[in-house]
Order: C-alpha cells, then structure tokens, then sequence
C-alpha cells in the first residue's frame, strides 16, 4: 500500500458540506477535502462564521471559493485566512447557470486575463496557499491551444497548484450533469501540461472510481488526483485504503452517532447528517436495506440518532 499517494475528494455543490467532510474524514486523516464552493460575496457581506468556521481540522480542509472581481476575491480570502483556511482554490470549472449569470466558474476560462488578475490578488491578501481548478476549456475552444495560454496566466500569478477535470465543459447545450459524463475525457492532454509547466503542480480530476486508478495517473506524474462522485458514492471503498488503519464500515456508522446527536442539539435536523451516509455500506449484504431505512426514518419529526444503529445491516 502507498501510504505517500496524493488523494483529495472534489468540492461537489450540496455535497461535500461540513457534514460530509466530518463524515469522510472519519475514514481517512490524510485524504485533503474541499468544502462546497462558495461565493465570495457570501463571505464578504454574509455569515461569515457560520460559513467558514465549521471544520475543526482546517490544514487538511479547503475552501473554495466563486467570484470574478479580483477586489471582492482578495476580501474574502483575507477573511478566510483569518478563520484559519491555509489554503484557498479559485473555481474556474462549474458549468451551471447560476454561476455563469455571475461570471464566474468555467466561464472564467474565457478571459485568463482577469483570472490572473483575481489570483493576484488573491496572493496577496493573506499567506493562505493559493489555488486554481479548472476544465480543459470551454464550448467551441480549440483547448490545445486555449489550455497553455490560460495555464500561462495562471504561472504568471505566482500560483503554483492547479486542478485540471480533464474535460471540456459545455455552456450551451449541456447541462451540469451532462457536463461531468458527456464531454469526453482527455488525461494525454493534461499530462502534457506536465511537461510544458514545470512550475506548476499539475493534479488531475474527472472520471476517476477507484485507488487504483488514482495509482496509475500518479505513475503519469500528476502531483494528486482528485476524486469526486465515488469518493461520496463510494466512500469506504475509496477511503478506507488511504491510511493503513483498521476499522470497519460498522465503526463509522457508529462514530456518527454522537456527531449527530450533538447536530440535532443544535436544532439541526438527522437526515442533514445521514443523507451522506448512504452509501457506506455500498455493495455490501443488506447495504440497500440501510440506504431504506435511513431514507425512510431519518427525515421523520421524531427522528432520533438512534436511527443510524438501528439500521446498521450488522446490528
């Protein structure tokens, strides 16, 4: 087992929240998480703390954050750093509507120019580690040619880590689910980056189901390789092989039980902490009979945290 391999899980919107992300890290110390994307003016003008103060393990968290004014994402990262986020990703990626109607996510790759700019000054705003995930390109592009002039640009910021999903995202025709299957993948293309920006640390996303297959692109020399829907769909499968430790999908449900506890507490709701719990047991004798019952029982006015042990197929 290679205990040294690079593996972190994809912000993924309504996903990856802060109980996702306690969630995963249950199963593994090492795997670095992003939180959900969020947009700078939220943290500029909303609940800052109720948006940035949720992990108590923020040197293997991070943030990412939307936004296209180079001004308001400085703001907000100096804000960030201050809530101890050591280290900050631009989104250049997110194909949906109600980011593009903001000009920023994937429609960034458009104009390298101002994400330069917005990475600037994100730099220097705070020490905060600095970031940037994006596609090959987008729409009609011609990405052999578009992709080294954007990473261009991002070299020139001083950036030095970047996160390529290794397809083509489709603003017009497709739509963000559409945008994570339909465009094909091109892994040559990216490694190929590898070569041509050796100031960069090139990590790979898209398409990725297994350890294994993480395995072989780090043998191609991506510096890490990010997995998002298996990792959520999946996640003891993927997880459970990063540190070497024993324990079994039995122990984490278990080790739910009082993180839900202290959330319903709070006034919190349990199917807000099962929801991610669902494919724990996936593949496994009786793991369809778990999804059921949580989805069935968890949502109920009286729902207790008991709910998760009394549906354990292992009980």
């Amino acid at each position: 087992m290679n205990n040294t391999r690079k593996i972190s899980v994809a912000p993924m919107i309504d996903w990856t929240d802060r109980h996702c992300r306690y969630f995963h890290r249950l199963m593994s110390k090492s795997v670095e998480l992003y939180t959900e994307m969020i947009v700078d003016k939220a943290v500029i003008h909303g609940d800052a703390e109720n948006l940035l103060d949720a992990d108590a393990d923020k040197d293997n968290v991070v943030l990412q954050l939307g936004g296209s004014d180079p001004k308001e994402l400085g703001q907000a990262v100096k804000t960030a750093s201050e809530f101890g986020y050591a280290h900050i990703n631009l989104n250049c990626g997110c194909p949906s509507d109600r980011v593009q109607s903001g000009t920023f996510g994937a429609v960034l790759m458009k104009d390298p120019l101002r994400v330069e700019e917005c990475l600037v000054a994100m730099r220097e705003a705070s020490d905060a580690e600095i970031s940037i995930k994006c596609r090959l390109g987008i729409d009609d592009q011609i990405v052999e040619e578009t992709l080294p002039d954007f990473l261009l640009h991002v070299e020139r910021s001083g950036v030095k880590k970047i996160i390529i999903h290794a397809r083509k995202a489709w603003l017009k025709g497709l739509s963000p689910k559409e945008n994570r299957d339909i465009p094909p993948l091109d892994y040559k293309l990216a490694e190929k980056m590898i070569g041509e920006f050796k100031n960069l640390e090139i990590s790979i996303n898209g398409g990725v189901a297994s350890i294994d297959e993480a395995d072989v692109l780090l043998q191609r020399g991506f510096a890490s390789v990010m997995i998002g829907r298996a990792a959520y769909q999946r996640p003891y499968d993927i997880l459970s092989k990063l540190d070497g430790r024993e324990f079994s999908r039995d122990d984490i449900a278990r080790s739910m039980v009082d993180y839900a506890d202290a959330h319903m507490q709070k006034g919190g709701r349990l199917h807000q902490v099962t929801r991610h719990m669902m494919g724990l047991y996936h593949g496994q004798p009786n793991g369809k009979k778990w999804r059921q019952l949580l989805s069935e029982n968890a949502s109920k006015r009286d729902a207790t945290a008991q709910i998760i042990l009394d549906s354990m197929p292992h009980q």
